[in-house]
């Protein structure tokens, strides 16, 4: 349970000349405050940060993380300035890397000693058990696998259903999470067994729908009889994992750390670190050979435990969390008391230690590490917001007992991430309720750029939950980036020189476009506000698209190239600042990877679009001015195979072609041959601008490559490679237009049916079409005058027969008249 009315006791500003350049939320505060780094010029910085522990692959919460802590790094380097040292730990020793390294060694014996259904159905089943008796005590002892999908739904539908698992009306949260983890694991493995003498089964299947329920059965079976003499059961584990964290990382544009620091690699480090805090006399030796750190004697001699989050000191389940599984010592001085050095069990590897055989619990790693890579006081500690307590409170603690010094302060700013979210649970391994980053960029789910930019539009310290708004609100924020980039490519080559960073005197004294310039301007000061206000990336966001939305609505006519440039310089800067492209941030290019097309293309592609720009041109002049007899003739006269002729001989091919850029110079050729062989046939200016289309549509569009045409009349096209969202968009259009076209298929095919049934109908004599057994007795105009009992007919249906005769009689002259015809 929380200890409640607990504050946190003070923090101290530390002491320097330089003014401070910004303010950062400071969690041993819970407030902005000035950031003062401990290097006496203010330009140095160090940071730590909490890495991953390498025992799976890293999933979209934990991009959160580490992609927030690179946005924040990069804009302190690269727009503050600060020469930052960073340096984060590998978790490549802890429970649960034993774990799973132990299981996967021991489901890999399992493998070669049941190699087959048969041999592995017993036991996979008793794991079965085992796991529902332990997960979900609610089912019946002993469930057979065919039965489970009905008790599972009898006994937690209303969890599977979105309630509480009290279902009292309260909010679902992670321990809902747990439980439908579990069922979906015993679900899956209910099923393999189930279908374990089916034909269709297959042992690697088998075992990777039972491999949950199997693992943790194994290693309560002989866990403990591993042979851990050999840490490559474990560092097979942790190597494989840690190279796939930096193969994501990397993916996802993040700066490599200055300096990596691991566990395995600070034994004997971490050993004096636990002995001097058991020397100070904050720590002390259980029977088993662990060292637990002492918190009573660590507050009675004054120091504050739990700095971070002191309403939590009383939480044991939070306390137990940071414990670990295989953490079971009941010799402690109090339940709050958290291992510095946890003696090694049979099947859990160890290092020598002065209190025997041993390795290193969680939290002690980073305080040792950090201390000797940064030394006894650093600027910055991050992680994850799940990491404040116990964690990060721990390290406090240690790190100060290490020290012992009077008002000690081992980290001046720490700095915690906020969660990532699905369906109100926090993106988790243990939850197994997490898409992978890999697999997230593989389908195309996201980009590295993607998932940025929607980090970037939330508040670094706050959660952000995946919402259909909120990806919508990410992909507007980026097309619309884009689209001003394109523009800015083509003033860049209007200006027939690459952009240097800055207008020219001219222009930057605001002479004819003042207004567009001023907001440039405007947008800078609020830019280093928003990044001096602890990083306030949403409000960053907002100013650059912002500065977009005014440079839209802008006039243009007659706008200088430069104006356009030194927006867009700016803006590419600060794009890379926020790492949303691979380009060093001061590269001298504007815009970021994607706008351009292939460096093959552009020599004939360009004019492609230039020579197309033109005919379009003329044509719609032509079209604007055909009812007006006196322009007619002089507009007419630029479609005219003089005109094209000299318009297509002047925009010769002038480049090598390669290999490379022979699909993109034959565009370009048979365009121009098309522009004149219609020429010669004196087409319509409709023809040319289906031409015209046709280029757009498909002859470019199938080169990846696509033509925007402005909506202002008489402006270029943008020339784009083809991205997601505009084949989306064409793919939508075509399934529309193809609704359309089978919608108005079917109808002409139903009314074909209705005329030819009437048609049918239209054939028989008005004459005829009462002579039926319904009636014995006609008159000369074929109405019946007696029905077939030889009674008369009643006036009142005689009434009604007369209007139907009628109607066929002039139906059936009128198909005797087409008929004739």
């Amino acid at each position: 349970m929380a200890s409640a009315g607990r504050q946190q006791p003070p923090w101290r500003r530390p002491d320097s000349s330089v003014e401070p350049r910004l303010h950062i939320y400071n969690s041993l505060t819970r407030s902005k405050t000035p950031f003062t780094p401990l290097d006496p010029s203010g330009k140095k910085v160090t940071w730590y940060a909490c890495g991953p522990t390498v025992y799976d692959d890293a999933h979209l919460g934990h991009a959160r993380n580490y992609v927030t802590t690179d946005i924040i790094r990069r804009i302190m380097m690269y727009y503050f300035g600060f020469d930052v040292n960073f340096v984060m730990n590998i978790t490549d020793v802890d429970d649960k890397i034993i774990l799973r390294g132990r299981q996967q060694h021991l489901l890999e014996e399992f493998r070669q000693s049941h190699p087959d259904i048969k041999t592995a159905t017993e036991p996979a089943t008793k794991a079965y058990h085992a796991y529902a008796e332990e997960k979900l005590p609610n089912l019946p002892k002993d469930l057979a696998p065919a039965s489970f999908s009905q008790a599972a739904d009898q006994r937690y539908g209303h969890v599977l259903r979105g309630a509480s698992l009290e279902d009292d009306g309260s909010l679902p949260g992670d321990k809902e999470a747990k439980v439908k983890m579990h069922l979906n694991t015993l679900r899956t493995a209910s099923e393999a067994l189930s279908e374990s003498d089916s034909p269709q089964s297959s042992f690697d299947k088998f075992i990777s729908k039972t491999e949950d329920v199997l693992l943790p059965y194994l290693d309560s079976l002989h866990g403990a009889s591993v042979d851990v003499t050999d840490h490559g059961i474990f560092t097979k584990l942790t190597q494989k994992y840690e190279r796939r964290f930096n193969e994501d990382m990397k993916a996802l544009n993040t700066v490599e750390p200055d300096r990596v620091t691991r566990v395995t690699e600070y034994g004997p480090q971490i050993v004096e670190f636990v002995k001097q805090i058991v020397d100070n006399g904050f720590a002390y030796q259980t029977p088993d050979g662990s060292v637990y750190f002492d918190i009573d004697a660590f507050e009675a001699a004054g120091k504050p435990y739990a700095r971070l989050e002191p309403w939590n000191r009383g939480d044991n389940s939070l306390q137990a969390d940071g414990e670990g599984a295989l953490t079971k010592s009941t010799t402690k001085r109090s339940k709050a008391d958290f291992a510095l050095w946890k003696s090694s069990r049979r099947g859990e590897p160890y290092w020598p230690s002065p209190w025997g055989k041993g390795r290193p619990g969680w939290h002690i790693e980073c305080s040792a590490m950090a201390t000797d890579v940064l030394g006894r006081t650093i600027d910055i500690h991050s992680g994850g917001i799940d990491l404040a307590f116990p964690h990060h409170d721990n390290e406090l603690a240690q790190s100060e007992a290490y020290c012992n010094s009077h008002d000690h302060q081992w980290i001046n700013y720490f700095m915690h991430m906020g969660h990532l979210s699905i369906q109100g649970s926090k993106m988790s391994k243990s939850l197994k309720n997490f898409t992978t980053i890999r697999n997230a960029l593989e389908k195309g789910d996201w980009t590295s750029r993607s998932l940025r930019i929607v980090f970037l539009l939330g508040s670094w310290k706050d959660g952000i939950e995946i919402t259909d708004d909120m990806v919508k609100s990410g992909a507007s924020w980026e097309d619309k980036v884009n689209n001003f980039f394109y523009k800015a490519k083509m003033a860049e080559r209007k200006a027939g020189n690459a952009a240097n960073g800055s207008a020219s005197s001219e222009y930057a004294n605001g002479v004819g476009h003042g207004k567009v310039l001023d907001a440039r301007r405007v947008a800078e000061k609020e830019m280093n506000e928003a990044l001096s206000d602890s990083f306030d990336t949403p409000n960053a966001m907002q100013i650059l698209s912002d500065l977009i939305t005014k440079y839209n609505t802008a006039d243009k006519a007659d706008m200088p190239s430069e104006i356009t440039i030194d927006i867009a310089s700016w803006l590419t800067r600060m794009v890379r600042v926020f790492g949303l492209d691979e380009n060093p941030v001061e590269s001298s290019t504007i815009g970021w990877s994607g706008i351009d097309i292939l460096e093959a293309a552009k020599p004939f592609v360009y004019p492609t679009s230039e020579l197309r720009d033109e005919i379009r041109k003329r044509a719609n002049r032509v079209l604007k001015h055909r009812k007006s007899a006196e322009k007619a003739a002089d507009v007419q006269e630029e479609l005219s195979p003089a005109k094209l002729r000299e318009l297509t001989a002047g925009n010769a091919i002038n480049h090598q072609v390669s290999e490379d850029s022979a699909p993109y110079a034959k565009v370009y050729e048979d365009f121009r041959a098309d522009v004149r062989n219609i020429a010669s046939a004196n087409s319509s200016p409709e023809e040319y601008l289906a031409l015209c289309d046709q280029v757009r549509d498909i002859k470019l569009w199938n080169h990846n490559i696509y033509l925007e045409d402005a909506l202002e009349e008489g402006q270029p096209a943008l020339v784009r490679p083809l991205d997601k969202g505009l084949v989306q968009a064409r793919a939508e259009r075509d399934n529309l237009e193809r609704a359309k076209q089978e919608a108005k298929t079917k109808r002409e095919q139903e009314q074909a049916k209705r005329d030819a049934e009437k048609n049918d109908k239209a054939k028989q004599s008005h004459l005829e079409m009462f002579k039926t057994a319904e009636f014995s007795a006609w008159d000369s105009e074929g109405m019946p005058t007696k029905d077939a009992d030889g009674q008369d007919v009643a006036k009142s249906k005689v009434k009604k027969l007369r209007k139907l005769w009628e109607a066929q009689k002039k139906a059936h002259e009128e198909w005797k008249r087409k008929t004739s015809s």
